[in-house]
């Protein structure tokens, strides 16, 4: 039976749900770790899944595991570490959980796609220099204020940029998302144009951008947490839908603001893509970024 069960086990594909707009293409997708992520961006959607709530969980077993996945997965499509907790928890500089499957991962040629908001992730570039990698960290704004009240736990942006300029010196290919913009918050044209210049400064390739959309109970967080931001945003998403149990803001305000987003990243000579809102013709590229590291690109999009 354990050696059934061990011969079954393969990497996971990353799930894709149509009805929420994703365009991914096909790609595996692991989370070391479980729970809520020790960042604590209130915008956080991972928590409408049962397996992303509570504390942070590291998952130990996969320092095991991720042998035999990678070893019973034959198609070598890209794997994302990750969509939901983030890979380089703080708790990862102990547990080192990430770092053994990039290190199995690239042992089997496997591309890799990093997402994360932590500095932390320069001590894999010696990995990631070994097989097809894209690194792409999340740069919501670059005011330390506001990043204080919407990602308290995450690294500084400053930081990120940091981290972002020492992968791409080293030749691996990074994408900034500005993911997400945040009305009246983080949502006007001075934000986007500061980021996007810093990333297009430090070699950045690509801009990929999507608006807010926050899961039921994001709104009664968020009112306890800062009042005013709270009236605000609430108001901006008065005429808004929900899709798939996520709130959306009315497509014409999508709209305008992911069109101003990439006329700033073409402007600076970068690729553009919006994630998760339904209007590929503002694309340029893959939302996700693995245009870099597929092989198979022009098969998926001949």
């Amino acid at each position: 039976m354990t050696c059934l069960s061990s011969y079954r086990m393969k990497l996971p594909l990353f799930n894709v749900v149509k009805a929420t707009n994703c365009t991914c293409l096909p790609k595996y997708n692991i989370n070391p770790y479980l729970g809520r992520c020790a960042h604590s961006c209130i915008y956080c959607y991972a928590t409408k899944f049962p397996s992303f709530n509570g504390p942070t969980v590291p998952r130990l077993s996969l320092t095991e595991d991720i042998v035999k996945m990678a070893g019973n997965t034959k198609t070598k499509l890209p794997v994302m570490l990750s969509d939901c907790t983030d890979p380089y928890q703080p708790m990862e500089e102990n547990c080192k959980i990430t770092r053994r499957c990039v290190e199995v991962l690239a042992e089997y040629d496997f591309p890799l796609l990093i997402v994360t908001k932590s500095d932390l992730v320069t001590r894999d570039i010696e990995i990631f220099r070994r097989v097809p990698t894209v690194v792409s960290i999340t740069v919501t704004t670059l005011r330390k204020d506001v990043a204080n009240l919407i990602e308290p736990n995450a690294s500084p942006p400053s930081l990120r940029l940091s981290a972002l300029e020492r992968v791409a010196n080293e030749g691996i290919p990074t994408t900034v998302r500005i993911d997400p913009i945040i009305p009246t918050l983080t949502s006007e044209k001075e934000n986007y144009e500061e980021i996007v210049s810093n990333a297009a400064e430090i070699g950045v390739r690509q801009i990929t951008a999507s608006t807010l959309k926050p899961i039921r109970g994001f709104f009664s967080s968020l009112k306890k947490a800062n009042s005013e931001v709270y009236e605000e945003i609430c108001k901006a998403y008065d005429d808004g839908e929900w899709i798939s149990g996520y709130k959306y803001l009315k497509r014409e305000k999508r709209f305008t603001m992911l069109k101003e987003v990439k006329a700033i990243a073409i402007e600076y000579g970068l690729k553009f893509a919006a994630c998760r809102e339904g209007f590929p013709e503002l694309n340029t590229t893959i939302c996700d970024g693995t245009a870099y590291c597929r092989g198979l690109l022009s098969e998926y999009l001949s």
